[in-house]
Order: structure tokens, then C-alpha cells, then sequence
């Protein structure tokens, strides 16, 4: 039994992405299942993070908090970060092509080495300067980093 070589493996584009059903991301045309879906502590999490930036941005007309959304990188590359915040008018398109200004990532046994690696690569290569946050849902802690550094703090 062979393995298949990656560039014998097909490249999907955001025409392909729209007609799969269930929650996927795709990433450098390979696409991701999101199944299942996440963890009521993963979902707890995310409206907490969701409702303290609701708060947070309260006075900023500019700014809007988003909950998972299709974002278009590019024709071959659509993630869904699990909290992110937009600064400026909202697109009037099904998903969003706009580079968020702050990403948060829910980390989980699932999910956390393609959200620490592959994303979180794609996020710093969509924009330099944008801010990152994971969360660990095992280790309770919260990992951020930024362009300038990178740090570990303890909940």
C-alpha cells in the first residue's frame, strides 16, 4: 500500500466549499470537517469571550464582535475563527474578506494543533499585526501573542 503524494490530492476552491454540507474549513485548498461540533465548555467559553467584547466595544460604533463566520483569506482558503472583531463597516457579503483585528481560538484536544500551527500561521500571513488569542480548554490558561511577543498567561 502507497501513500498518496499531497500533489496528487485535489484543491478545492470556495466554489467547491459552498456546496459541501455540515461545518468545514478550508485551508490552502484542503479541506477540514468541524465535526463534531464543539463542546459545551468550548461554547460557554465563546460566550463569555463574546459578551466581554460586546461590553468592551460598546462605545466604538467602528468595531463589531463576531462569533464564527466564514472567513475568505482567499479563493482556496476559508476558516471560521471562533471569536473574532472587526473594526469598520460590515461587508454586505455571506462571508467576510476583511482581516480581522483580534482572533480568538478555542483550543481543544480536536482542534488544537491545526489552531496553533496551520491558523494561527495563516492569521500572521493575512496581517502581521493582527492579534491572536488561544485558550486552552485543558490547561485553563490563555496563551496571546502579537507580532512584538508572545506570552503565557495563567486565568
Amino acid at each position: 500500500m502507497s501513500l498518496t503524494k499531497l500533489e496528487n490530492l485535489p484543491c478545492y476552491s470556495y466554489d467547491d466549499y459552498v456546496l459541501w454540507e455540515g461545518r468545514w474549513e478550508l485551508i490552502c485548498g484542503v479541506p477540514h470537517a468541524m465535526s463534531p461540533s464543539p463542546s459545551i465548555a468550548h461554547q460557554t467559553v465563546s460566550q463569555h469571550i463574546a459578551s466581554q467584547l460586546e461590553r468592551a466595544l460598546e462605545g466604538c460604533n467602528e468595531c463589531h464582535a463576531l462569533l464564527p463566520v466564514d472567513w475568505k483569506i482567499n479563493e482556496e482558503t476559508i476558516v471560521q475563527p471562533d471569536n473574532l472583531v472587526i473594526c469598520g463597516e460590515l461587508e454586505k457579503t455571506v462571508y467576510l474578506c476583511k482581516t480581522p483585528v483580534l482572533i480568538f481560538e478555542i483550543l481543544s484536544k480536536a482542534t488544537a494543533q491545526k489552531d496553533q500551527t496551520t491558523k494561527y500561521k495563516l492569521y500572521e500571513n493575512a496581517n502581521p499585526k493582527i492579534n491572536g488569542v488561544k485558550i486552552s480548554m485543558n490547561a485553563k490558561t490563555m496563551l496571546t501573542k502579537t507580532k512584538k511577543e508572545a506570552a503565557t498567561m495563567s486565568n
